[in-house]
């Protein structure tokens, strides 16, 4: 972040859906108070979505659109969509006039269409944050109006304005980079044995129906190999997940797996990994190149433009993750994971090639581009 001062800013946060959106955004907010704590700040996000609860959670107000999303295998359900999108470009030009923002800010989602829209109707500036290698259509639609665009990947103006884009990287929550504990002592905080190998899965904050399909297939296995697991499952899953770890008893008073809903210390959990297993959404790639985690990558196949298998070949390319394919996954996941989680060289390689792609200070250089666009 510049050094000189930050006069404080009305600003407008708009996006979410998933905590892929709602992470980043929240640090995006945390930066512009650090760079001046008078600064004021409205999320804006969809009605009855995980925005909603997180947001106001981390002490920041939001208001909520009934905005939806378009569903694109069953085109006749979207007569509802529409109404609700007109609904909330109407709430939205409102919520506009009254907070009188200097810049709003979109990082993507359906959510952010409607405020992104009406800012740029009204003259405000906008600035975009795309956080993966292929960007969405919320994004696309804004992006010829846009202030300014910063991206986590190179080459990106495949499809924004070249003279827009601003390589910024992925913001991560303060949390994850701030901690100093030891592989050790991350496993004995969360109960498991540092002298075994540790696999960490995640299928992200709503969880991943193949991903658990996938370790509960595998349990045998890793039991078998000594494989401790940390198993975030969501909590969708929970109950299922939960059962199916129930067959590995403790061991010398340590559980070899641990199902879990959700896991709010992920510093702690990834520092005790040995190895990732997780979707490739933006944000975890982000989060294990900071870090600079060995992962299997299982890329969502239901995603806009199949925009995880581009992130996770963007690593993959580099040989900084390893990569299967959902629908190969309850077949080969637990033979991959006993293979690679037994090569020291191997997963030094990976997490070192990880790292080098790192971008460390995101959300501050984002600050400086919003300032720079108001300024």
């Amino acid at each position: 972040m510049k050094s000189d001062t930050h006069k404080p800013l009305r600003v407008i946060i708009s996006g979410g859906g998933t905590g892929g959106h709602i992470f980043p955004a929240l640090s995006i907010a945390e930066a512009l108070k650090r760079a001046n704590p008078d600064t004021e700040i409205l999320f804006v996000g969809a009605e009855n979505r995980m925005e909603m609860e997180k947001v106001p959670a981390a002490g920041f107000p939001i208001v909520g659109l009934p905005v939806a999303g378009f569903d694109r295998k069953r085109l006749w359900r979207n007569f509802k969509v529409l109404a609700k999108l007109f609904k909330s470009m109407a709430k939205a030009k409102k919520v506009i006039k009254d907070f009188a923002p200097d810049v709003a800010v979109g990082v993507g989602g359906y959510a952010s269409g409607p405020v992104l829209k009406q800012a740029q109707a009204a003259s405000i500036p906008t600035v975009l944050q795309e956080q993966n290698s292929y960007p969405g259509v919320t994004n696309k639609m804004l992006a010829p109006k846009a202030k300014a665009i910063c991206t986590a990947y190179p080459e990106m103006d495949r499809f924004f304005p070249a003279e827009t884009i601003v390589l910024t990287g992925n913001p991560v929550r303060a949390a994850l980079t701030a901690s100093t504990l030891t592989k050790e002592q991350a496993c004995e905080a969360l109960g498991f044995d540092p002298a075994k190998p540790l696999l960490f899965v995640t299928g992200g904050s709503l969880g991943a129906r193949t991903i658990n399909r996938s370790v509960e297939a595998a349990l045998k296995l890793f039991a078998e190999k000594e494989i401790q697991v940390l198993w975030q499952t969501g909590k969708l899953y929970a109950d299922e997940c939960r059962k199916a770890a129930e067959p590995y008893p403790l061991v010398k008073a340590m559980p070899l797996v641990k199902a879990m809903p959700f896991i709010a210390d992920m510093a702690t959990a990834y520092r005790a990994a040995d190895l990732v297993v997780a979707r490739a959404g933006a944000g975890t790639i982000s989060e294990l190149e900071l870090l600079g985690k060995p992962a299997i990558l299982i890329p969502s196949p239901n995603v806009a433009e199949d925009h995880q298998r581009k992130n996770a070949e963007a690593l993959t390319s580099r040989g900084a993750a390893m990569m299967i394919l959902d629908a190969d996954a309850p077949a080969v996941l637990g033979e991959k994971v006993c293979s690679l989680i037994g090569n020291k060289d191997a997963l030094t390689g990976l997490g070192a090639a990880a790292a080098s792609l790192a971008k460390e200070n995101s959300a501050e250089k984002i600050v400086d581009v919003i300032y720079s666009v108001v300024i």
